[in-house]
């Protein structure tokens, strides 16, 4: 589930806090890396339980409106239609998301009020107010609803981004990819899926936890040779000068170009030329790329660099 560009982002992050940090423990480092890792996995779940919530607050409203001493017309025949949404009762029922909920202690129970917000926006939404009255009433309209809860509601709703990043300092910056997660998870289900349907995990497979490990061990072993390569590249800079995060970003550059044949060097390029723009300064993402063509081309030359298979394609 967690992206490459994700994985790298932890990665930068952890090792800002580990050089920052004047007790210095690579074991520690690491497994706060993987905790990091875990909590967006947590968001996960958390956002597929939303959903799930918001319908049960709406069936609770039905319910009590259709025990009034003196119900209206409206009150015994109301539009059920979003609680008895296919895609909603397929994540209620999911064992999966049940479980992980469970032993993880992952739930709403302490933010209803902010469940209620999110209902009262989706009632008075376009979105709701065409599903409702639609005459649509297959399976895909049912997901598409969903998805499009998400993508528009959620994804557009400030006061989640702030409430999320009050309950972890982990969610600050990846709120946007695990909603993503999100749809893709759901446009992924089926009519004919039961409660044993898999979500998915957190890791797309092994390679990219072996990946993430690597990628933080070997930069911290190489970090004393690439700030000498890098050093030695910018004779007209002041490396103290040289944002700390600029530096960062090219030592975790240089380790993936060198330690992951498979990898082709425009794709590493890439991804850290992206990152830069975010996490570093307005001129960094160019200055980078510059000495980065050099340690490359450096690299290269003296046969440190050694690309195999898929890492051969779109070389720099």
């Amino acid at each position: 589930m967690i992206s490459r560009r994700l994985l790298r982002v932890k990665v930068l992050q952890m090792l800002y806090a580990y050089y920052k940090n004047d007790d210095r423990s690579l074991a520690k480092a690491e497994k706060e890396l993987f905790f990091s890792i875990g909590k967006a996995y947590d968001l996960y779940h958390y956002l597929l339980l939303l959903l799930v919530d918001v319908a049960f607050i709406a069936e609770k409203k039905i319910e009590k409106s259709r025990s009034k001493i003196i119900p209206s017309h409206e009150d015994l025949n109301p539009n059920t239609r979003f609680i008895d949404n296919a895609v909603i009762k397929q994540l209620a029922d999911n064992i999966q998301l049940n479980s992980y909920s469970d032993s993880h202690t992952i739930n709403w129970n302490d933010q209803e009020d902010y469940v209620r917000i999110v209902r009262e926006k989706l009632l008075n939404s376009e979105l709701y107010m065409e599903y409702m009255q639609s005459e649509d009433k297959s399976y895909n309209a049912d997901k598409k609803f969903v998805e499009k809860f998400f993508t528009h509601i959620i994804a557009a709703d400030e006061d989640f981004y702030s409430l999320m990043e009050e309950k972890s300092i982990y969610w600050n910056d990846e709120i946007e990819f695990i909603i993503s997660m999100v749809v893709k998870t759901i446009k992924g289900f089926t009519k004919n899926d039961d409660t044993y349907t898999s979500l998915m995990s957190l890791f797309k497979d092994s390679d990219d936890e072996e990946f993430v490990k690597t990628l933080f061990r070997k930069t911290i072993i190489n970090h004393a040779d690439h700030l000498d390569l890098i050093n030695k590249n910018t004779k007209n800079w002041d490396l103290e000068r040289i944002a700390y995060m600029d530096i960062l970003i090219m030592e975790l550059a240089l380790t993936e170009i060198k330690e992951f044949p498979s990898v082709p060097v425009k794709v590493s390029f890439n991804e850290y030329l992206e990152i830069a723009k975010y996490y570093s300064t307005s001129n960094s993402s160019n200055f980078i790329n510059g000495i980065l063509d050099k340690l490359v081309n450096e690299l290269k030359e003296n046969g440190t660099v050694k690309k195999v298979g898929r890492g051969l394609i779109g070389g720099k």
